[in-house]
């Protein structure tokens, strides 16, 4: 059977060649012009004949044609002979793949205690990374950008390229972040609110920019690199220093309609219940976060951190003397456990997902997500038996930036494509 007719396998190869971005469009997304449809759908499959591409788009191959060698005169697309497929015959095909140094993106995460930064090209490949440790403690926004200058300077010394290089910037950090408009409504990081981060950044930098809550970029790099590329619909839950979710439907971020919404960290699961930092009190995040095991590990381990040095050093005791068998850390995670299974079959019960996927730091403590505590979320969920399955992500530090990267290569695409 001649695959290349069937746009599924065709998106099946994909992981075999490479390629970054969803494999579907989101029905939500809006009209495109077919030259950005063919332009993703490049960049999605890695490599591509026009010939499928045009199977793929359900258009004329001369419509086709006419595109590619428009984006190949203006250095967006290449061409080179493709590998033969063993079931086709005579010459192998010439396969179109995006110019990757066409521009450049810089994605950065912003956190309580540490800001990484990545620089990726066109195909979303990695060239240049950079982190700065920053003290951990709410700062005013000069501050912030001081750090955030640091950051930027870092990762194109590493990349070798000038600010002027960059086609966009994307930055992500924690708290209620209004992508739309561009601004920091609040964040644990800053001491004050509704802060016109993406004006400031423009400014400074004289690059286009978009912002976003940290956890959307979690789920950015799932749906761009990961396992969310083939998926229509998961949710990615994040603990750290805090607790978050981003949430893909029809293969895009749903971010409510203030760009506010997915704030699964912030649902109540206890009336006047423990201080949260957002200023209110029996949030989820005041359970399973990091300051909430320390508040507990402290108490059961009679030491109380002077530092988040400490800290760290104290979750890491915290589970180690879990393992060893100390009943009192024991039960610390497992009530931990209990109220993230609370937060999971919340999620489970309102979006229906048909994945979900747990990340961050706190990942290594495999108490979060035992078998008593993933049993206990289908047991909260209504239709338990069809409650999704759970997958543990642990991706390094750097995943964040690479999402952040993934939101600014979403805006690189309609600047250098309306710019032609």
């Amino acid at each position: 059977m001649d695959d290349s007719r069937d746009p599924k396998a065709l998106f099946d190869e994909t992981a075999a060649q490479g390629g970054c971005g969803p494999l579907a469009r989101s029905m939500a997304a809006g009209p495109y012009g077919l030259k950005q449809q063919v332009y993703e759908a490049v960049r999605a499959f890695g490599n591509v004949s026009r010939a499928d591409l045009a199977k793929h788009l359900d258009v004329s191959p001369a419509s086709v044609t006419t595109i590619v060698s428009d984006l190949i005169s203006h250095g967006f697309l290449k061409e080179y002979q493709a590998a033969k497929r063993e079931q086709h015959r005579g010459r192998p095909p010439v396969a179109l793949a995006l110019e990757p140094r066409a521009g450049y993106v810089l994605g950065m995460k912003l956190s309580d205690a540490k800001h990484s930064a990545v620089i990726v090209d066109l195909t979303g490949d990695v060239i240049a990374e950079a982190a700065l440790d920053a003290p951990p403690r709410r700062r005013d926004v000069e501050t912030l950008m001081a750090q955030i200058d640091d950051v930027v300077a870092r990762v194109l010394t590493a990349a070798e390229i000038r600010l002027e290089d960059l086609t966009a910037i994307g930055i992500g950090l924690p708290g209620g972040v209004d992508h739309t408009a561009g601004r920091v409504v609040w964040s644990p990081i800053l001491d004050t609110q509704n802060i016109e981060l993406r004006a400031l950044a423009e400014k400074r930098y004289g690059r286009p920019v978009t912002i976003d809550n940290d956890t959307n970029l979690m789920a950015m790099a799932e749906l761009w690199f990961g396992e969310g590329r083939r998926m229509a619909n998961f949710a990615v839950v994040t603990i750290e220093h805090g607790v978050g979710m981003g949430v893909v439907i029809d293969h895009a971020i749903f971010r409510g309609s203030h760009g506010l919404g997915m704030e699964l960290g912030h649902i109540k699961v206890q009336l006047d219940g423990a201080l949260c930092r957002c200023g209110q009190r029996g949030c989820l995040e005041a359970y399973i976060a990091d300051y909430a095991l320390v508040r507990e590990a402290s108490i059961a381990l009679d030491w109380t951190p002077s530092s988040s040095d400490a800290n760290h050093v104290l979750l890491e005791s915290l589970f180690d003397q879990a393992k060893a068998g100390n009943e009192a850390a024991r039960t610390i995670f497992r009530r931990a456990g209990r109220y993230l299974a609370v937060g999971l079959a919340t999620v489970v019960n309102l979006f229906d997902p048909a994945l979900i996927i747990l990340s961050g730091e706190r990942m290594r403590f495999d108490y979060l997500y035992a078998d008593d505590v993933l049993a206990e979320m289908r047991g909260l969920s209504l239709n338990g038996k069809l409650a999704p399955p759970v997958q543990i992500n642990a991706w390094g530090d750097m995943v964040w930036a690479r999402g952040a990267a993934a939101l600014g290569l979403e805006k690189a695409t309609t600047l250098l494509l309306e710019a032609e």
